[in-house]
């Protein structure tokens, strides 16, 4: 029988754990009634600290395994574990928070299974209740920017949440990326992919591990990942700069030369040292981020590192 390998990766998700252990359980059910798939869990625990893991091993049923990295890696890289450990001929992502539904889950699956050219469905929220007009103006820029002269679009409001083929899947396992970006990656494997509109529920206990910080980290990663956008346009701007100021200078000649009017000292000279300072200092971080993206790719340290794994009747077995 084919089989659908679930990929959920945590951290610190102790409180909603029992939800989750038996919303997995009612989701395996309804998959085996509706489409005959066998059903195997991998969850990923993203170095945890409120004993997360064995809360989970301790509820789970069925065929299951844990991973529990060496330390919090980022939910982009505990993902990308969690894929590496996948076996399934389909494989379901989705977050431990319960915001991810059993009702949508069974849409995805629906969906893939019902064309069989389909390699990837995804879902895309259709609101954003918790996200104020500066922040979702911010998210459409982003999008905006991310895109502009790419071969491929990374679709925007859609995240991690999604079902794909085993081929979807080998091909985003050879993408080991240091600096991850997960949703250019998914985009940029390319496939027949498909949205699906869906309401995330609210989250069952505890609170976002996405701060505003971090929620920018990654947009920074993502820009400095898939986009050179950026340094167009500081390149375009310093042009700008560049021709206004011969502009200028030919104006003051010309004033000289046939008008004898006297050129200003001190205020011209530091509004013209402040500007032209200022714009370099802001294109030499700019590229010094760029140049950070190519020096984490060039260094040879694993993507993460897995601790070890647990499994039924089987704990704390070391994992290389």
């Amino acid at each position: 029988m084919p089989t659908l390998t679930i990929v959920s990766p945590f951290y610190n998700e102790a409180a909603p754990a029992a939800q989750f252990c038996s919303m997995l359980e009612r989701l395996e059910t309804e998959v085996k009634r509706r489409y005959s798939l066998l059903v195997d869990k991998v969850l990923i625990d993203d170095g945890s600290t409120d004993g997360s893991a064995e809360t989970f091993a301790s509820m789970l049923s069925g065929r299951w395994k844990i991973l529990r990295l060496s330390r919090n890696f980022g939910k982009e890289y505990a993902l990308l574990a969690g894929i590496d450990h996948a076996k399934g001929d389909l494989v379901l992502l989705l977050d431990a928070d319960l915001q991810h539904s059993l009702e949508v889950c069974m849409t995805l699956i629906g969906e893939i299974l019902a064309d069989p050219e389909m390699d990837v469905v995804y879902a895309v929220r259709s609101d954003r209740r918790e996200t104020g007009w500066r922040r979702a103006g911010m998210a459409r820029l982003f999008y905006r920017l991310i895109n502009l002269g790419q071969r491929y679009k990374v679709p925007e409001n859609a995240g991690d949440f999604r079902v794909m083929r085993r081929r979807a899947v080998d091909a985003f396992a050879q993408l080991r990326d240091r600096r991850r970006f997960n949703k250019g990656l998914f985009a940029w494997i390319g496939f027949r992919q498909k949205a699906i509109e869906y309401r995330p529920a609210e989250r069952a206990a505890g609170n976002t591990k996405w701060s505003r910080r971090g929620l920018f980290a990654l947009s920074v990663e993502g820009i400095t990942s898939f986009s050179a956008v950026p340094l167009r346009l500081v390149s375009g701007a310093g042009l700008v700069v560049a021709l206004a100021g011969m502009l200028y200078g030919v104006k003051i000649v010309l004033e000289v030369l046939f008008h004898g009017i006297d050129v200003p000292g001190f205020p011209s000279l530091f509004v013209a040292v402040t500007i032209l300072g200022g714009f370099n200092l802001a294109l030499l971080g700019l590229v010094g981020e760029y140049v950070w993206v190519a020096l984490s790719e060039s260094k040879d340290r694993p993507i993460y590192v897995v601790r070890d794994i647990l499994e039924p009747g089987r704990t704390g077995r070391s994992a290389l």
